[in-house]
């Protein structure tokens, strides 16, 4: 198993920013899938923890063979799926990864959200750290993303929030931004066999990096589009979102 933790700031609280990755979520997946191609929401429903108390619980499974690595889709079957498990008790949240014909590969995701500049030292006590663990800064402005991904009205370094006045981001954007904000990710990433292991979690760290930025700097470039909506109103966009990516995917689930 390969653990990390990334660290992502924002120029937004984290009630903020509660609206905004709901509202980023939804366009981005709804953006990104094609008929069989991309996320397909299976269930999203209110869930009570007797630790955490009242979240949203959602499953999704992630159609994505065509999106994967050559070496990967010589061995993963044509059509295939991932499934997704997320646990939302804003500020925390638990996000599971599975695939059904690979019994030996799981993520597994902890967040926590917090109103400062990612200076909280061990953030996560968990009992699966036996000991240090990697911890990566990632900067929506200045860290590179693969080209493919990059849009230019998405680039915080040129992005003016014409509601908010946030932006541009310039060089050390993330010591003297108010307001600020950070993503703490503690994020497992196990593939038990021999022979590929060390490289697909590699693999997938990588991936899952590229993802949290392009993420994060759509939630930060999309900023007034969602600045002015009430969680139940981000939340109805949301169901409308899911709708409308099934119907896209062309799945039987409504």
């Amino acid at each position: 198993m390969l653990i990390k933790e990334y660290r992502i700031c924002m120029p937004l609280t984290t009630e903020e920013y509660r609206v905004g990755q709901l509202y980023t979520i939804s366009k981005h997946s709804h953006q990104e899938s094609e008929k069989g191609e991309g996320v397909e929401v299976v269930k999203n429903e209110p869930h009570e923890d007797p630790v955490h108390g009242p979240g949203q619980f959602t499953e999704k499974r992630v159609h994505l063979s065509s999106k994967l690595p050559s070496w990967a889709r010589a061995v993963t079957p044509r059509i295939f799926y991932i499934t997704e498990k997320a646990w939302n008790y804003y500020p925390y949240t638990i996000t599971e990864y599975t695939c059904s014909f690979l019994p030996k590969f799981s993520i597994y995701i902890e967040t926590k959200y917090e109103d400062n500049c990612g200076d909280s030292e061990n953030i996560f006590h968990s009992d699966k750290i036996l000991g240090d663990h990697e911890v990566s800064f990632l900067d929506i402005a200045f860290d590179e993303i693969p080209e493919r991904y990059y849009r230019s009205l998405e680039d915080p370094r040129f992005f003016s929030s014409a509601k908010t006045g946030r932006g541009p981001l310039r060089e050390g954007w993330r010591q003297h931004t108010k307001p600020i904000m950070c993503s703490y990710k503690l994020v497992s990433v196990k593939f038990e066999v021999w022979g590929l292991q060390t490289r697909v979690e590699q693999f997938v760290h990588k991936v899952i990096r590229d993802i949290l930025l392009i993420g994060h700097r759509q939630a930060f470039a999309w900023v007034d589009e969602w600045c002015d909506m009430s969680l139940e109103e981000v939340r109805a966009f949301e169901t409308q979102m899911q709708v409308a990516t099934n119907q896209k995917l062309g799945s039987q689930h409504p």
